[in-house]
C-alpha cells in the first residue's frame, strides 16, 4: 500500500507542480517546408533554434511555426532521408522562411523483395514460420550466457518528461515562479512529442557472469538521480519505474512489462501466437545478408507484442535489431503507446550481442489525451570481454550497494565515463529540481501532499502519521483516538525508533506501542538485505484470529464490519526479534515473546469446563523461522518495503515453541507452520496466485493458543483471509488449506464491445481450509481447558472442522474505474453455524497497469 502511495504522491507532484507555460515570444517563424526535387510539402520535419531545446514539427500540409523569447539567430531543419538544412533568422522578429529540403543520396547494397497472390494464413510450407523457428532453436547458443566467462560495462539511464503539455497553466500567477522549469524544453528528440523533462537516473556498472558455477555480479561504479527532497521518496519512485520498465531479454520466453507478461516473439510458443511474414531482405555495409521478419499477433487481444526484427543469415540465426510495439487493444492501463528498440553488435566470433536497448512509453489518462508523461528507458553495453576467466572473487556477491562515494562521483567522472549522452534537456534536470525543491512554496505543498496521500506528515528526524488511523471505532473501545509517529534516517541509519498512543472512550483504556530498533549493517532497516534487532512493547486491543493486510487494524475504514464482533481481548506483549537476510534470499528470524491475553469485558471470557474463570493467560514463546525468496526483489525507501510478485516461489517455515514456568508461561507446546506462495503465469489465460499453508501444534493448550483461522467480517475482500467467516468461528491445531486466486486479464470481456472499452477485468478465486482438533485439545474431553466461546444465547460462536473442508469462492471484476475489484462471494458449507452469510459482495482497492 506504501509504494502505491508513493507513487501517487510522485505523480501528483510533478503534474501539479510542473505543467506547461506559454511566455510571450520575440522570435517568431513560421513557414513551409518541402522537397526541393518534387515540390511536395514535407510533414512531421523537425525543425529546432540551433544551441537549443525548442523546436516544433512540421504539420501534415508540411507548415511549422517556432518562437522563442531568447534571441537566437539559427534554425536547424531535420528530416529523415533528406540533408540537414540550417537558415540563418533574424532574433527578436517574426517572418517567414519556405524551407526546401535535399534528399540524401542512399540506397541500400541489397533488397530483394518478393510478392506473392494474398491467400489464408497459415504456418504449413510458410518460409517466415520456418526462419523463426530456426532462430527459436539457435536461441541459447545466441544468449550471452552461452559464453562460459562474459563481462561487460553497462550504462543504463532512466527519464521521464511531461508532454504536450496546456500551454495556458503558465499564464496563471502561481506558476510565474517556477518559470526556469517550463524553459527546458525537448521538441527534437521525438517526433511531434514537446518533452519537459523532470525525472532523470543514471547508473553505471561492471557486469561480470560465470557459467560454472552460475554467478552473475553487477559492481556499481557510479549512481546519479533527481532528487525532489525529503517529501518524496525518490528511492521509491526508482524503484518503482525500473520494476514497470524491466530490461527487456527477446530471447527470453517471456518478457515483464508494465507488470505484464508479453509472450516473446522467437518463445517456444511463438509460431502458435503471432503470425511472421518476410518483408524484406538487407545487405549491410559489411555484405552480411539479414532478412526483416514481420510479425503481429493472432488475436490482436493477447499481451502479445507486434513489429519487426532483423535475422542474420550466417548460420547463427541471431538477431540483428528487433523492434517492439503492443498492441492498442491490449488491456493495459494509461499506456498509449509502448515501443521497444533493440540493437545488436558483432563479436570477433561472429556472434552478437545486445549493444543498445530502448523502452519508451507514452502514458496519460485517457487513450487520446494530448497531455501525459512520457517515459524512457536507454541501456547501453559495450567493452564486452569475452571468456576471460577471472578471479573468484569477482563473481562471488549476486548484487552490491552503491557506496556514498559512488552516488556522489564528479560531473567529470560522467563526463568520461557515460556510454550515451544526455539531451541539452537532460543535462539541465539535475540543477532544475534541485532549485525547485529549495524553494518553500514547493516544500510546503509537498507536505501536504505526502499527508494526504502516504499519511504521514514529516518533522525531519521524526514522522508523524499515519493518518488513516488517526480516528476508528469498535464495540468495545467506542470512539478510539490514536497518535503516532516514527524516526527517520535523518536521526540515524542504525537505530530506529516508533510508538503510538490511543485511548478508548467506551472502556476508559489507554493503549500505546513502543519499538526500538537497531541495524547492524548501518543502513535502513527497509532495505535489503535487512540485519536488525528489535525490542518492542504493545498494549492494545485485537480479535482474535483477524489479521489486516498492508494497513493498520484500527485503520478507520475496517471500523465498518458485518454481524456481530464484539468479542475482544486485550494484550500485552514483549517482544525481541532478530532478523537476518542473506545476498541470496534465504533469511532466519529469532525471536522470544511474552504475551498476555486478558477478555475485553464478559463477552469473551475465559472459563473452563470445571465453571473456573481464568483474568489472564500468559504465556513465554521462543520462535525460529527461515524463508528463501529466490530473486525476490522490493519497492524499498527510507521508510518502507514491499515485496514485488514474480514467477519465484516464496518459502517460509517458522516454529514456535511455548515454556511453561518461564517467565510466567503457562503451557509448553510447539507450533510448526509452512507456507508456500508463488504466482503462475498461464499467458493467454492471465495469472494465479496460489499459496499452500499447513501447521500443527504439539501439546495441549487452550483454544486462544490454537490456530484461529483468518476471518474476515468486514466488508473488503482480503486476499489471505476467508471472506465469508466469522470472526473465532473456526480453531485447529493441525490444518492445512489451498488458496487461488486467479486474474484473467480481460480474456473474456475483450471480445465483447462495450466490455473491451471498458478494460475490465474477470477473476476468480477458491480456498479450501482442512483442519481439526485433537482429543487432547478438545474442551469437552478435557474440563480444565477453556471452554469453546459462545453467544449471549449460550449458543457456540466456535468450532473445529469435521471430516470435511471449509470452502470459499468468488468470482469478480477488477479495473472498474482502473483500480476497484468487486468479488461475488459464496460459501459452500458450514451454513447451518449462526450469524453466517451464505453470498457476500467484498471490493478491493488495487491499482494496476
Amino acid at each position: 500500500m506504501k509504494f502505491k502511495a508513493i507513487v501517487k504522491i510522485s505523480s501528483f507532484l510533478l503534474l501539479f507542480f510542473i505543467s506547461n507555460l506559454v511566455i510571450a515570444q520575440n522570435t517568431v517563424v513560421t513557414g513551409i517546408v518541402t522537397d526541393a526535387k518534387t515540390k511536395e510539402t514535407l510533414p512531421f520535419v523537425t525543425v529546432a533554434f540551433t544551441g537549443s531545446t525548442i523546436g516544433a514539427n512540421s504539420n501534415n500540409d508540411g507548415k511549422y511555426t517556432i518562437q522563442s523569447v531568447k534571441p537566437y539567430s539559427q534554425i536547424k531543419v531535420t528530416y529523415i532521408g533528406y540533408k540537414d538544412a540550417v537558415i540563418p533568422v533574424e532574433p527578436g522578429k517574426t517572418q517567414v522562411i519556405n524551407v526546401k529540403l535535399v534528399p540524401t543520396e542512399t540506397q541500400l547494397n541489397e533488397v530483394n523483395v518478393t510478392s506473392a497472390k494474398r491467400k489464408k494464413y497459415t504456418n504449413k510450407d510458410n518460409p517466415a514460420v520456418e526462419l523463426i523457428r530456426q532462430v527459436v532453436a539457435h536461441r541459447e547458443k545466441n544468449r550471452p550466457e552461452n559464453y562460459n566467462y562474459v563481462e561487460y560495462k553497462e550504462y543504463d539511464k532512466m527519464q521521464f518528461s511531461l508532454s504536450n503539455l496546456s500551454e495556458k497553466i503558465s499564464e496563471k500567477k502561481f506558476f510565474r515562479k517556477y518559470k526556469f522549469i517550463f524553459e527546458n524544453r525537448d521538441s527534437t528528440s521525438f517526433p511531434g512529442k514537446s518533452l519537459l523533462p523532470i525525472y532523470l537516473d543514471e547508473k553505471l556498472s561492471q557486469v561480470y557472469y560465470r557459467k560454472e558455477p552460475e554467478n552473475t555480479r553487477e559492481v556499481i561504479l557510479g549512481e546519479k538521480s533527481v532528487n525532489f527532497g525529503a517529501a518524496v521518496d525518490n528511492q521509491g519512485i526508482t524503484q518503482y519505474f525500473k520494476h514497470l520498465y524491466a530490461k527487456v531479454d527477446i530471447y527470453d520466453n517471456s518478457i515483464m512489462l508494465l507488470t505484464r507478461d508479453f509472450l516473446s516473439p522467437i518463445s517456444n510458443a511463438a509460431p502458435s501466437a503471432y503470425k511472421f511474414f518476410i518483408t524484406d531482405t538487407i545487405a549491410t555495409d559489411s555484405n552480411n545478408k539479414l532478412v526483416e521478419l514481420s510479425f503481429t499477433p493472432r488475436n490482436t487481444n493477447d499481451v502479445l507484442f507486434e513489429g519487426r526484427m532483423y535475422i542474420t543469415l550466417d548460420g547463427n540465426y541471431a538477431v540483428e535489431a528487433v523492434n517492439l510495439t503492443v498492441n492498442k487493444n491490449i488491456n493495459v492501463n494509461f499506456v498509449k503507446s509502448l515501443h521497444i528498440d533493440q540493437e545488436f553488435a558483432q563479436n570477433p566470433d561472429g556472434r552478437y550481442h545486445l549493444n543498445k536497448s530502448t523502452t519508451y512509453a507514452d502514458f496519460g489518462l485517457t487513450q487520446n489525451g494530448k497531455s501525459g508523461l512520457f517515459g524512457i528507458r536507454t541501456i547501453t553495453y559495450d567493452n564486452y570481454i569475452i571468456n576471460k576467466p577471472r578471479p573468484d572473487t569477482t563473481y562471488t556477491n549476486n548484487t552490491e550497494v552503491a557506496s556514498d562515494e559512488v552516488k556522489h562521483r564528479s560531473e567529470q567522472f560522467w563526463r568520461e565515463n557515460r556510454l550515451d549522452t544526455l539531451t541539452l534537456a537532460e543535462s539541465k534536470v539535475y540543477k532544475n529540481i534541485d532549485s525547485l525543491t529549495h524553494m518553500p512554496s514547493f516544500r510546503r505543498t509537498a507536505d501536504i501532499v505526502t499527508l494526504l496521500f502516504a499519511g504521514y506528515k514529516g518533522f525531519g528526524p521524526f514522522e508523524l502519521g499515519p493518518a488513516s488511523t488517526f480516528y476508528s471505532f469498535n464495540p468495545v473501545e467506542g470512539f478510539r483516538l490514536r497518535l503516532g509517529g516514527r524516526t527517520t534516517p535523518e536521526l540515524s541509519k542504525r537505530i530506529y525508533f516508533e510508538t503510538y498512543g490511543a485511548y478508548g472512550f467506551k472502556d476508559e483504556k489507554w493503549k500505546y506501542f513502543f519499538s526500538s530498533t537497531y541495524s547492524f549493517n548501518n543502513s535502513s532497516i527497509y532495505r535489503f538485505p535487512q540485519n536488525y534487532l528489535r525490542a518492542s512493547f504493545q498494549r492494545d486491543t485485537k480479535i482474535p484470529g483477524q489479521q489486516a493486510q498492508f494497513v493498520q487494524e484500527d485503520n478507520f475504514l475496517l471500523s465498518f464490519k458485518r454481524g456481530n464482533n464484539d468479542k475482544y481481548l486485550y494484550n500485552d506483549i514483549y517482544k525481541l526479534d532478530y532478523v537476518h537476510e542473506f545476498e541470496n534470499h534465504f533469511s532466519y528470524t529469532i525471536g522470544a515473546k511474552k504475551w498476555m491475553q486478558t477478555p475485553a469485558g464478559s463477552l469473551l471470557p475465559f472459563i473452563t469446563n470445571l465453571g473456573n474463570v481464568v483474568s489472564t493467560l500468559t504465556t513465554t514463546e521462543a520462535s525460529f523461522g527461515i524463508r528463501y525468496a529466490p530473486h525476490e526483489q522490493f519497492y524499498q525507501g527510507k521508510l518502507y518495503r514491499t515485496p514485488i510478485i514474480n514467477k519465484y516461489p516464496i518459502l517460509s517455515l517458522d516454529l514456535t515453541a511455548g515454556l511453561k514456568n518461564v517467565l510466567g508461561g503457562s503451557y509448553n507446546y510447539q507450533n510448526l507452520h509452512f507456507r508456500a506462495d508463488k504466482r503462475f503465469y498461464l499467458r493467454r489465460l492471465g495469472y494465479s496466485d496460489v499459496s499452500v499453508e499447513a501447521g500443527n501444534i504439539f501439546g495441549q493448550v487452550p483454544y486462544p493458543l490454537l490456530t484461529i483461522h483468518r476471518a474476515n467480517q468486514t466488508y473488503a475482500y482480503l486476499l489471505d483471509s476467508y471472506n465469508l467467516m466469522n470472526f473465532l468461528e473456526f480453531v485447529s491445531d493441525h490444518f492445512e488449506s489451498v488458496n487461488i486466486d486467479h486474474h484473467f486479464g480481460g480474456l473474456f470481456f475483450n471480445r465483447i464491445p462495450l466490455l473491451k472499452k471498458l478494460k475490465w477485468r474477470e477473476t476468480a478465486s477458491v480456498k479450501l481450509l482442512y483442519g481439526g482438533v485433537r482429543d487432547e485439545n478438545n474442551p469437552s474431553i478435557h474440563p480444565t481447558l477453556y471452554r469453546f466461546p459462545v453467544d449471549d444465547t449460550g449458543t457456540p460462536i466456535t468450532y473445529s472442522l469435521g471430516n470435511k473442508p471449509y470452502i470459499e469462492g468468488s468470482v469478480g471484476i477488477e479495473n472498474i474505474f482502473k483500480f476497484i475489484r468487486v468479488d461475488l462471494v459464496r460459501r459452500f458449507n458450514y451454513l447451518d453455524h449462526p450469524d453466517v452469510a451464505k453470498w457476500g459482495i467484498r471490493t478491493r482497492i488495487k491499482f494496476d497497469f
